[in-house]
C-alpha cells in the first residue's frame, strides 16, 4: 500500500498531509489526526510513524470495514525545529546543550505547538475542501516525546480534539522539570525558572486542570486517551505520569488505556505505532464511531 502525500502552505506555516488514499477519491466524513515529533526532530524524521500507521489502517479496512472513517494524519515542524529552527541553541539542555533558559524554552514550545494545534484546527478545513467536498468529523492528536508533551497540552485547551494518543511524555512540567533540575543541579529559580513561567505552568499546564472531576469542568470529561511509555525510560519516566493518568477521569463516553511497553527506553516502538493505529481504528474510524 502506497501512502499518498502532499504539503501546503498555510498563511507561512509548512504542513504536510497524509493519507490512506487520495482525499478527493472518495466522499464522506473524515478524520484528521496530528503528530507532533520531539525535540530537535523533525516532521521528516517521524513520516515512518505516519506511514505505518496509515498502512495498518488501511489494511484493516480492507479486511473488517470499508465503511470506516477515512483518516489524514498531519505533521508539521515545531516551532525553533526543522524549516522553522531560528536558534539551535534553544532546543539544548542544560546538560546537554548548556542551556540556561532550557525549562522556559521547552515548554514555550510545547506551548506554542499546542496552539498551532488549534490554529490549523480552524484553518485546514479551508485549504483541504474549499468547496466543501467532504467534511471533518473528528479531531485527533499525538506525538512523541515533546510532540507528547504537546499532546497533553492540546487535549487540556482544545475542545474540538475527541482523541489523543501521547507517546514517551509527561502531563505533569513540574514533576518533570524538577527531577530533571535535581539531574542536572540547576535550582528552579531566576534566571534558571522565573516567576512568570511558574504562574503560567499553575494555570495552564494540564496536571493543573481538574482532571480528576466527574463532569464537564473536566476538560478530559468525554475524551480518548491512550498512553505509551516505554518501562526503562531514563528521560521520561511513566513514573512522572502515575499519579496524573492513574486520577484520569474521562468519564463513561471516555476511555483511558495506559501501555507500558517492558524494556523500552525513550523512543517510540513500531509495537506503539501498531498499539496506536489500532486504538484511533477502535475508538475513531471503524464504523458507529463518527
Amino acid at each position: 500500500m502506497t501512502v499518498a502525500k502532499k504539503s501546503i502552505v498555510i498563511a507561512g506555516l509548512p504542513v504536510h498531509i497524509y493519507s490512506e488514499r487520495h482525499l478527493t477519491e472518495h466522499k464522506g466524513p473524515v478524520a484528521v489526526m496530528f503528530f507532533l515529533h520531539g525535540r530537535t526532530g523533525t516532521a521528516k524524521g517521524i513520516e515512518w510513524i505516519v506511514e505505518d500507521m496509515l498502512k495498518q489502517v488501511g489494511q484493516k479496512r480492507r479486511c473488517n470495514d470499508k465503511s470506516a472513517l477515512d483518516l489524514i494524519v498531519v505533521t508539521f515542524d515545531q516551532r525553533n525545529h526543522g524549516d522553522r529552527l531560528v536558534d539551535a541553541h534553544a532546543n539544548g539542555a542544560w546538560k546537554k546543550g548548556n542551556n540556561e533558559r532550557h525549562a522556559i524554552d521547552m515548554y514555550a514550545i510545547q506551548t506554542g505547538t499546542a496552539q498551532d494545534v488549534s490554529y490549523l484546527i480552524d484553518f485546514l478545513p479551508s485549504y483541504l475542501f474549499p468547496s466543501g467536498e467532504r467534511e471533518i468529523a473528528q479531531w485527533l492528536v499525538g506525538g512523541k516525546s515533546l510532540g507528547g508533551h504537546s499532546t497533553w497540552i492540546a487535549l487540556t485547551h482544545e475542545p474540538r480534539l475527541s482523541l489523543a494518543v501521547p507517546i514517551i511524555a509527561c502531563p505533569d512540567y513540574m514533576k518533570l522539570i524538577t527531577r530533571r533540575a535535581q539531574y542536572s543541579g540547576v535550582p528552579l529559580e531566576p534566571p534558571y525558572f522565573t516567576d512568570s513561567l511558574r504562574a503560567y505552568i499553575a494555570r495552564n499546564d494540564p496536571a493543573r486542570a481538574p482532571y480528576t472531576a466527574g463532569d464537564a469542568s473536566n476538560p478530559f470529561w468525554g475524551k480518548k486517551v491512550l498512553v505509551l511509555s516505554g518501562g526503562s525510560d531514563p528521560l521520561v519516566p511513566f513514573a512522572y505520569s502515575e499519579e496524573f493518568v492513574q486520577g484520569l477521569n474521562v468519564g463513561p463516553d471516555g476511555v483511558k488505556k495506559v501501555v507500558i511497553q517492558p524494556g523500552v527506553q525513550h523512543e517510540c516502538t513500531p509495537g506503539m505505532v501498531k498499539e496506536m493505529a489500532e486504538f484511533v481504528w477502535a475508538e475513531c474510524l471503524k464504523s458507529g464511531k463518527e
